[in-house]
């Protein structure tokens, strides 16, 4: 596959929830994702940005498998993902293509398993080795995201959130996947450790061809990790392009906004003006 080839192609996805109603008389629909589409090519970095809200989670888990699109396609590795609940060898083939780092390692992670048990359950799911092909894997997995044979043996509550983050990505990378999806992967971790584990993050795809598609809603970590960007707001795509130019030179109204909200020296928060709130407004019934 070239470097050009999308390994990960998305069309006009949409996604509709079916709530219940605030006053409890039945449910309604709300539209969670409304016509997206990108592309990311093979060893690219793709981010998805936006509040709390706006999809981005919600596209995540429909091109790894956790939810099923209402209309729309999903393309990965050039194979078309068919609607419906995947059989097992599917979902073993989908986990060898890709795989998905959450939030939360904590809640992720099985509390009553060591480390090396939870990366050892993952190659022997996939590959069935024997077990001095088990350990090396092990080995090399603690090694590329500098976890050492003391942490291996410890459950995950005896770890810092930093080091759970990367027995998370440890575990993903044992299926040898193609394409990774990081939602919100550093959001819980202190500005240092964030800074820690984008790098790790940049080093293994430098060294591995990895694909990212990264889920973020703060903008001050994405130009460390993508190359493009598309901003989402209310299950839209507002903007998209190269990360430098969209947070360098922001087109659009909403992410002007968001731009703005990225702390820096001597930042202070600023209200919305008039004229941005009407661009905002008459985007949103155009």
């Amino acid at each position: 596959m070239s470097d050009h080839t999308p390994v990960v192609e998305v069309t006009e996805l949409r996604k509709v929830f079916r709530v219940r109603r605030p006053d409890g008389r039945g449910t309604t629909e709300f539209t969670a994702v409304d016509g997206v589409g990108f592309q990311v090519r093979a060893g690219g970095a793709l981010a998805i940005v936006g509040e709390s809200g706006s999809g981005k989670s919600t596209v995540a888990r429909m091109v790894v498998g956790l939810e099923t699109p209402t209309s729309g396609s999903i393309t990965v590795l050039g194979r078309p993902r068919k609607p419906g609940r995947a059989g097992t060898a599917e979902r073993r083939r989908r986990g060898r293509e890709i795989q998905m780092v959450f939030q939360d390692p904590y809640g992720s992670l099985n509390r009553r398993r060591s480390v090396r048990d939870a990366l050892g359950e993952v190659i022997d799911l996939h590959f069935k080795p024997s077990r001095n092909e088990r350990e090396e894997r092990i080995a090399r997995l603690l090694a590329d995201v500098g976890l050492d044979e003391r942490q291996s043996r410890a459950l995950p509550s005896a770890l810092s959130g930093g080091q759970r983050q990367r027995v998370a990505i440890a575990r993903a990378l044992a299926a040898e996947p193609k394409v990774l999806v990081l939602d919100e992967a550093v959001a819980a971790l202190d500005v240092s450790i964030q800074a820690q584990i984008l790098n790790l993050l940049a080093d293994i795809r430098e060294r591995t061809g990895l694909t990212y598609l990264f889920i973020s809603h703060d903008l001050s970590v994405v130009r460390q990790i993508s190359e493009e960007a598309i901003v989402m707001r209310k299950g839209r795509i507002v903007e998209s392009g190269p990360t430098a130019r969209i947070l360098d030179d922001p087109q659009h109204p909403y992410t002007r906004m968001l731009c703005r909200s990225v702390p820096g020296p001597g930042w202070k928060p600023r209200r919305m003006s008039q004229d941005e709130r009407q661009a905002l407004a008459m985007e949103e019934t155009s």
